[in-house]
């Protein structure tokens, strides 16, 4: 499937998101087809992700992080740390648009992407960052921080926890469930649950990690 059959490829992404049984409008999917196609046609230039077949990257990034997007429902201000070329954060910023996601990357490439991108997608509620997280500062501290592969949990946490807002959780979108990773959070956080996911056409293990401040 060529990245020019968009209907084959929306097909697929609606097919995928009724097995999620995720309620996205018509102008959802067409957005969340527009941000695919922008994400091809820059890759080919800035290498923002390795995958190159768009069948696959309908799997393997669309798919994938809106199989997690069920986590995020009650989110009003989310932080994607590590964001790349914009995953999960642009699919979630898609699927909520009542719901601010921030993004943040130290590569400026990609955050020019995640610009043009939202501007291109009208999407009002996306706000980007470009540097490391741990030199962040916000006025208003995000409800929900996440991350997709970025690094593991001890670092995720120990970089960005001073952006979570009191109450607040993170949720790692992991492969294996990391019991090792687990094991090694910094003193002073739990994990509070932690849930595989299935996403349609990719045989492989998925699961979210929520973290959260240990009671006093």
């Amino acid at each position: 499937m060529s990245i020019n059959d968009t209907s084959g490829l929306r097909k697929m992404l609606a097919d995928g998101v009724q097995e999620l049984a995720l309620h996205l409008t018509d102008p959802q999917i067409d957005k969340m087809i527009a941000y695919l196609l922008l994400l091809s046609k820059w890759n080919s230039v800035y290498n923002l992700t390795a995958i190159r077949d768009p069948k696959e990257m309908v799997k393997q990034h669309l798919l994938d992080s809106l199989s997690a997007a069920p986590a995020f429902v009650n989110a009003k201000n989310v932080l994607d740390v590590g964001a790349g070329g914009g995953l999960p954060g642009m699919m979630l910023a898609i699927t909520y648009p009542d719901t601010r996601v921030s993004m943040i990357d130290t590569v400026s490439k990609k955050t020019a992407f995640l610009s043009q991108a939202k501007t291109e997608l009208g999407l009002t509620n996306v706000t980007v960052h470009t540097g490391r997280v741990e030199a962040l500062q916000v006025t208003e501290k995000f409800d929900v921080i996440t991350s997709r592969a970025f690094s593991e949990l001890c670092n995720f946490i120990n970089w960005s926890g001073h952006l979570l807002a009191d109450g607040g959780q993170f949720i790692a979108m992991k492969g294996v469930a990391p019991a090792q990773e687990i094991e090694r959070l910094p003193e002073g956080w739990q994990v509070t649950g932690m849930q595989a996911l299935s996403v349609p056409g990719l045989q492989a293990e998925r699961h979210l990690v929520f973290v959260k401040k240990s009671p006093v």
